[in-house]
């Protein structure tokens, strides 16, 4: 493990100690995790980790995916922002997302995101490439719309697409102002509302005097205030905000990043003094130094610096990825560390067997937030191993008793650093791993060069059922309104319903339904009805979210998007997988083709929908379902919409990574290897194996100038 400065992260040597169960095991523990913040943050405005705790543990999340690349699952926390808006509401649709931003935790973080910059951009290290920073202000997104200069729309970031309308209690802000002078017809200002630490302190006196309630910490307060119902309850509420950034325009702000916000700042909005412009990872670290020293009398909170590339035009070039741009990163402050005794260990049956061990702790406060549970990973964890047998924590075992440290760089539940020997009671016991599922008695076996040990019951094991069918009502999945996972522990143990197909068979099972719903604790008959009214519109369903939906080891939300995409519709996908079935052949090449995929994912996916007992299940769910084709972009007048395309070689007037965006934007396919399917292959110096067999089979060869002739009417 990593420690510097109270804070404890997986250094890459802890993740190089994964191997892919291991790996694949812990992306499905973050995933989990990391939807239930969400939901608490953004949904409820009562997160229970601070911003610098989530993004870390986002961080966490993205080095397994570099490392297993083909694990990334569908519902990956790096394709999500943020969560649905509250239906207190009402929604607003964002013209330009508003996206997350990526993560850094030290020096050698920022030397990496400037590296991957200039790769990117093809700019040499000797050449100077200037970036702004900026305090990350610890508070609640916010985007403004003005139409010739007035303010028409205030939104909330909501699920990054669509957000919350507040417009009312925004107006009630004083640092916002709801009439611009020498504005663009059309400006979208984005910022940060947030609330000083005497207005907080006030604040909370006030509604302590009056029985109200008494807030956390500033963030929480200010989520609170804006997101009332009542705008006269946020005016009421000493609001700020920080505007350094922007949406939708009808024209440019500025040349540079600085350029603009120093626009912004003219128009009447507040923006923070201690941005500045720097040269490079050198001056970009040693201002996060100087905003770091004074972050304990700023007298509001921040979390990290943001660094910003600064010419707007490179930014352009520099694009996005699905949920954060590549010209930004996020330079977080350390997390929290403490000690606390641990009182028990737990074991949860996740949805796909794995037997996943719980420390439950004496409460203890880490980092603003009391926490009772964290994560032990697995039973070599416990035993003060690795997964090669090499010793972690100088070989200390953990037992029930000890006294533990705990640290949250990043986990909704934390994670045990380190255990005091000193304090350890003399009668603690060496703990033993359970070798039976503690849901349903079977056999829990643990396979060779496996780190996780998983139930064999499969579906007679209630615990994976369950978690099967919450996985199915999640919101990147079905997202039935009205069933969430209580709804569905509740219709399981009333054995209503035991596989998905019964969620679509309720109404008929029960007759009309709502009688008997009705006279369940919870439930009358306008909430009843409404229930089996939200199942009756999720029967039409995308493709890509039937295949998430499904819950099928390491396809997550993204290869989801991917393979539906790739097949269209879904007797498309069923005949290809179908084919797949023995691993070999055309139809498990096209499969293993398909970029983000690869053979272990492909491997899970016709295992699966080759079981009987699983593909009678699918079946009897298909039959209920209107599936429907994927909508394929307008590429009308493209050259290479619809042709495979594969880049080999150094392209030297544009990277690798922008030729490959061009490409799939006109409607291209790009794949990483070279096949009879193959439509164009562009070669550039040093082009090798992929050249000579493109050759070999005929395939239309291109230069980089070639191509960029092809397309440069598209």
């Amino acid at each position: 493990m990593r420690q510097g400065k109270g804070q404890v992260l997986a250094s890459p040597a802890e993740i190089e100690t994964l191997d892919e169960d291991a790996a694949k095991q812990e992306l499905a523990r973050l995933s989990e995790l990391l939807a239930r913040a969400n939901t608490a943050y953004h949904g409820a405005d009562a997160p229970d980790l601070s911003d610098a705790e989530y993004d870390a543990l986002k961080q966490r999340n993205a080095a397994i995916e570099t490392r297993f690349p083909h694990l990334k699952r569908t519902d990956s926390p790096s394709d999500q922002v943020g969560t649905a808006p509250s239906e207190g509401f009402s929604k607003v649709e964002h013209a330009v997302a508003m996206l997350s931003l990526a993560n850094g935790f030290d020096a050698e973080d920022i030397a990496d995101f400037d590296g991957r910059v200039r790769r990117y951009l093809g700019i040499p290290e000797e050449t100077q490439l200037d970036y702004t920073a900026e305090p990350k202000i610890d508070g609640l997104s916010l985007s403004l719309r003005f139409e010739n200069g007035k303010l028409v729309q205030a939104a909330t970031r909501g699920d990054g697409s669509v957000g919350e309308n507040v417009t009312a209690n925004a107006r009630t802000i004083n640092d916002i102002p709801t009439q611009i002078a020498d504005a663009p017809e059309l400006l979208e200002v984005r910022g940060e509302v947030y609330m000083s630490h005497p207005d907080f302190e006030a604040l909370n006196a006030r509604q302590a005097e009056t029985g109200g309630k008494v807030f956390a910490n500033p963030r929480n307060a200010a989520a609170g205030s804006l997101r009332q119902l009542d705008a006269s309850i946020t005016r009421a509420r000493p609001l700020r905000f920080f505007a350094y950034a922007w949406g939708a325009l009808s024209e440019p702000l500025a040349t540079t990043q600085m350029g603009a916000i120093e626009r912004l700042a003219e128009m009447g909005f507040a923006t923070n003094p201690l941005t500045r412009t720097c040269a490079g990872p050198s001056e970009l670290v040693a201002h996060y130094d100087v905003i770091e020293a004074q972050r304990a009398t700023l007298g509001y909170d921040i979390d990290g610096v943001v660094y910003k590339v600064n010419d707007l035009t490179l930014q352009e070039r520099l694009g996005f990825r699905s949920t954060t741009p590549r010209w930004a990163i996020a330079h977080k402050f350390p997390a929290e560390l403490a000690w606390t005794r641990l009182e028990a260990i737990d074991i949860q049956v996740g949805r796909t067997g794995a037997l996943s061990p719980v420390a439950r702790l004496h409460p203890v406060t880490v980092g603003g937030v009391v926490v009772s549970n964290a994560t032990l990973h697995n039973e070599d964890y416990i035993a003060g191993r690795d997964n090669k047998g090499g010793e972690i924590r100088g070989g200390k075992d953990i037992r029930v008793g000890d006294w533990v440290q705990v640290y949250r760089a990043g986990d909704v539940i934390p994670k045990v650093a380190d255990v005091d020997l000193s304090k350890r009671p003399d009668d603690a016991q060496p703990y033993a791993f359970p070798t039976r599922c503690p849901e349903c008695n079977s056999d829990a076996l643990r396979e060779p060069g496996d780190a996780v040990r998983r139930c064999s019951g499969g579906l007679i094991c209630p615990a994976q059922a369950v978690e099967k069918l919450k996985h199915f009502v999640s919101r990147a999945a079905f997202d039935i309104e009205g069933l969430g996972a209580k709804q569905v522990e509740q219709f399981y143990s009333d054995k209503w319903i035991k596989e998905p197909a019964d969620i679509f068979t309720l109404k008929e099972h029960f007759g009309t339904g709502v009688k008997q719903l009705k006279n369940r604790e919870g439930w009358g008959e306008k909430s009843a009805a409404n229930l089996f009214d939200a199942i009756d519109e999720k029967r039409k369903i995308s493709l890509s979210r039937l295949i998430f939906s499904l819950g099928i080891r390491h396809v997550g939300e993204a290869a989801s998007n991917l393979i539906a995409l790739h097949y269209g519709t879904w007797d498309a996908f069923d005949a290809a997988m179908h084919a797949a079935q023995d691993q070999e052949g055309a139809a498990w090449q096209d499969l293993i083709d398909i970029d983000g995929v690869g053979a272990v994912m492909a491997g899970s996916l016709v295992h699966t929908l080759a079981q009987p007992a699983e593909r009678a299940s699918i079946d009897r769910l298909i039959a209920q379902l209107d599936v429907q084709p994927v909508a394929r972009p307008d590429t009308q007048g493209s050259p290479v919409a619809g042709k495979i395309v594969v880049f080999t070689g150094t392209l030297e007037k544009m990277t690798r990574a922008e030729a490959k965006a061009r490409a799939e934007r006109l409607g291209a396919k790009v794949s990483g290897s070279v096949s009879a399917k193959t439509d164009i292959l562009v070669a550039g110096p040093g082009a090798g194996s992929k050249a000579k067999k493109a050759a070999d089979l005929g395939i239309e060869t291109l230069d980089e100038d070639g191509w960029l002739t092809l397309i440069s009417d598209a």
